[in-house]
C-alpha cells in the first residue's frame, strides 16, 4: 500500500527534498509511525512531497509528476493557508475564493480520474495569533469551500480548525499548538498525527481487507 502526504510547509516540515520517502518533522512523521504501529504485519509505502510556500495553484501544476505518477492507494491533501497568507504582503498575485475552489476541484477531479486513490482531506486552520487574526473572515469562507469539496470528493476529512478549536478549550496556553498560528510546533504536529491517523486507519482496514479477498 502507497500513502502520499501531499500540501504546502506543514506538510512539508524541513523533509529532504532528496528523498521523497522522508517525513520531515512534521504531521506525517507522526502519522507514519502511528500507522506502523498499528499494522506492523502491512507493507506500507510513505511519500511525503508538500512543498513549502504552495497555494492550490502551485499544487495543481505539480499534481502529475508530485501525486498522479506515483500511484498512490491513498493521498491526502493539507492546502489552503497560503493562498490567504499571500493576499496579505507577500508581492504575489493573488488568488481569489472563486480561483481557489476551481484550483480545488481541478485538483481533486483529476485524481479521481487519473488514480485510483481513496482521498484524504485536512481542512486548513489558524491558530490563536494577533498578527493573523484579520485572516480570519477569509479563512472562515475557504473552510466553506474546503469542507463542500471534500463532502463530494474525499472519503475521509479531518476538521483541523474545530479540532484545534475544541482542543484549545482545555489549553490554558494560546500558543500550546503553534507559536505563529499556522506552523504547529511538536504538540501541533502530533496532534494532527493523532487526528490523521483515527482518519485514515478505516481507509487501510478497507484496502487490506479488499486484498484478501
Amino acid at each position: 500500500m502507497k500513502i502520499l502526504f501531499q500540501g504546502d510547509s506543514i506538510t512539508d516540515a524541513g523533509r529532504d527534498k532528496r528523498n521523497f520517502h522522508d517525513m520531515g518533522d512534521g504531521y506525517p512523521k507522526f502519522a507514519a509511525a502511528a500507522i506502523r504501529a498499528a499494522f506492523p504485519h502491512e507493507e506500507i509505502e510513505f511519500i511525503n512531497l508538500g512543498i513549502s510556500g504552495n497555494r492550490t495553484d502551485q499544487l495543481f501544476d505539480r499534481l502529475y509528476t508530485d501525486a498522479i505518477a506515483f500511484d498512490p492507494d491513498i493521498i491526502s491533501i493539507l492546502i489552503g493557508i497560503n493562498d490567504i497568507w499571500h493576499r496579505h504582503g507577500s508581492g504575489r498575485i493573488e488568488t481569489t475564493d472563486g480561483q481557489i475552489a476551481t484550483n480545488y476541484r481541478a485538483i481533486l477531479e483529476r485524481l479521481k480520474k487519473q488514480t485510483h486513490a481513496k482521498i484524504l482531506i485536512l481542512s486548513p486552520f489558524l491558530l490563536d495569533n494577533e498578527e493573523k487574526e484579520a485572516w480570519r473572515f477569509e479563512l472562515d469562507r475557504l473552510l466553506k469551500i474546503v469542507r463542500a469539496l471534500a463532502d463530494e470528493f474525499a472519503d475521509a476529512y479531518v476538521p483541523l480548525d474545530l479540532l484545534f478549536e475544541e482542543a484549545l478549550k482545555t489549553q490554558p496556553e494560546p500558543q500550546y499548538y503553534s507559536a505563529d498560528g499556522v506552523h504547529p510546533n511538536d504538540n501541533g504536529r502530533a496532534f494532527i498525527g493523532k487526528h490523521y491517523f483515527n482518519a485514515i486507519a478505516p481507509l487501510i482496514e478497507s484496502g487490506v481487507n479488499k486484498s484478501d479477498k
